[in-house]
């Protein structure tokens, strides 16, 4: 009866994970994500570690969230794990302000983003 399972979002040996509202701009958020694609997720995890980017602490989780996705539901080897793709998309943005000489009014923008992971298991090539 019930109804068929979904099907996978990505590949057989890939697993991903997302974060949403990130207060930072998606600008900002990307300089980080660069800094990780295509490297081994111990390498990945390291560099995150050692940033002084405010905001890697958040992509460090979201990445560690990708190695669990990858171990505890689909079964892949996290010594085998590289960061296949890790990519940034804007959210919302809160518009504030403040008061200005002249009775004027300036704008403040508080940009949110989100950060998707996907890790995918390479066979090391000995």
């Amino acid at each position: 009866m019930g109804k068929e399972k979904n099907p996978r979002r990505v590949a057989d040996n890939e697993a991903m994970a997302k974060t949403r509202m990130l207060r930072t701009s998606p600008q900002k958020l990307n300089l980080v994500a660069a800094m990780i694609r295509g490297k081994k997720v111990d390498k990945a995890l390291t560099d995150l570690t050692f940033s002084n980017k405010r905001i890697a602490e958040d992509v460090k989780k979201c990445l560690q969230s990708a190695i669990a996705n990858a171990e505890n539901n689909h079964n892949l080897d996290v010594d085998e794990l590289i960061v296949a793709e890790a990519y940034v998309g804007k959210n919302l943005v809160l518009k504030r302000g403040r008061p200005r000489a002249r009775g004027r009014f300036g704008a403040l923008r508080k940009p949110f983003s989100e950060l998707t992971i996907k890790v995918r298991q390479v066979e090391e090539q000995a």
